[in-house]
């Protein structure tokens, strides 16, 4: 069976949803296929409770459709959720959930891409209601996955045999349960890096890995650099790099006696080069300092037995629950066939800023640019009106 479009969405987290807002808006056909059983299912189902987002809500929300005035300024899971929902119903976005996609292809001589998907119920097997593999085409095809897609748990000599928890960042919820017990969070990345404090504050006994030199900054000093450089274009990057790292060495001191090195690069260069986020800081911070958060260097490998972790400095200690927030792989290159120029092999777009969302034969990205949800945003807008001109010519 194949259904016939104009354009063919893979994702229906912020991105899709940005970008089939803007197709409606403009009257263009679309399709919009997710492999889960909901929107944004990255926030649905796999954040934690104390989730909020980092940016002011005037940088983080979708096209078209502003916050409600009554939310906080900065929002958490909770009211991100309904937003995203009424966002949904709002612009009538009806995405093909459990749509798995395992091949899009260009064909030349029909100017179509085929898109061919296996359905399946939510518990990974073929859907008996009609499922199984199903084709789509159209003339257009919009990469909208997300940077963070597949969880990722590196390999760890020994981890196999580790007598205690081991567990995603994706499943963790909340501290709940873990009070009294040794955890050890590897990422010290903004997830690692809060779910470390919600940890301890539930009274789990915690440390976490950090293995490179990062960035940390006060909330309201990433916003307002933020604010600067959109409002304000004509200010270089640099500066506010200056800015940033002065701000933090003021609120935070020296941080290195912790186990944290600062990088000799400023965190917006970091950002641009290598997709490394500054941590903003909630609070984590304080608890390192006041040692109710230990900061151990990288880890090794797991001790014969499976009761202690070996760390790179030789040291060992014994934990209860090794929770990875070790972030997530993209799987784009498994069943995109024929691009060679918009996408890498990572899954991020490989044109620079800002000609980063169109590709050839009809191939866009949109969210893949590292430039969070307010990019996501522009990228669906830039989509629609593009494909909106191509279709008046």
């Amino acid at each position: 069976m194949t259904t016939q479009t104009t354009v063919i969405i893979v994702g229906a987290g912020p991105s899709g949803l940005s970008t089939a807002a803007s197709l409606h808006r403009l009257s263009i056909p679309y399709v919009i296929l997710e492999r889960e059983n909901c929107i944004a299912s990255l926030f649905k189902n796999k954040s934690y409770h104390r989730f909020h987002l980092h940016l002011t809500k005037q940088f983080c929300q979708l096209p078209h459709l502003p916050f409600p005035a009554n939310f906080p300024t900065y929002v958490p899971r909770k009211d991100f959720l309904k937003y995203l929902d009424d966002y949904a119903s709002n612009f009538n976005i009806n995405p093909k959930f459990n749509n798995f996609v395992n091949i899009a292809k260009y064909d030349e001589d029909r100017r179509k891409w085929e898109v061919g998907v296996e359905v399946v119920d939510d518990g990974g097997s073929t859907a008996d209601d009609g499922g199984g593999r199903r084709w789509y085409e159209g003339e257009f095809l919009v990469v909208a996955t997300g940077e963070m897609s597949d969880p990722f748990i590196p390999e760890v000599e020994g981890l196999s045999e580790f007598k205690g928890e081991v567990i995603h960042s994706t499943e963790y919820k909340s501290g709940e349960g873990f009070e009294g017990k040794k955890v050890l969070v590897v990422g010290a990345g903004n997830s690692g890096m809060e779910i470390a404090l919600d940890l301890c504050d539930h009274g789990a006994k915690t440390s976490i890995v950090v293995r490179s030199p990062i960035h940390i900054t006060p909330r309201w000093s990433i916003n307002l650099g933020f604010k600067l450089m959109t409002l304000i274009t004509i200010i270089p990057w640099q500066w506010v790099d200056s800015f940033l790292v002065l701000t933090s060495k003021i609120m935070y001191g020296d941080l290195t006696k912790y186990g944290i090195q600062r990088p000799n690069e400023g965190p917006l260069f970091l950002k641009a080069r290598d997709n490394r986020y500054p941590i903003i800081d909630v609070g984590t911070a304080k608890k390192i300092k006041s040692g109710e958060i230990q900061v151990l260097p990288g880890l090794k490998s797991i001790k014969s037995g499976g009761t202690e972790v070996v760390f790179e400095n030789g040291k060992c200690y014994h934990f209860d629950t090794i929770l990875f927030a070790t972030g997530f792989k993209r799987s784009t290159h498994l069943w995109l066939q024929g691009d060679d120029f918009l996408i890498d092999k990572d899954g991020f777009a490989k044109p620079m800023y800002p000609n980063h969302w169109k590709g050839k034969n009809g191939l866009y990205c949109a969210g893949l640019a590292k430039r969070g949800l307010y990019g996501s945003g522009v990228d669906g807008q830039n989509i629609a009106q593009d494909i909106f001109n191509l279709l008046s010519k």
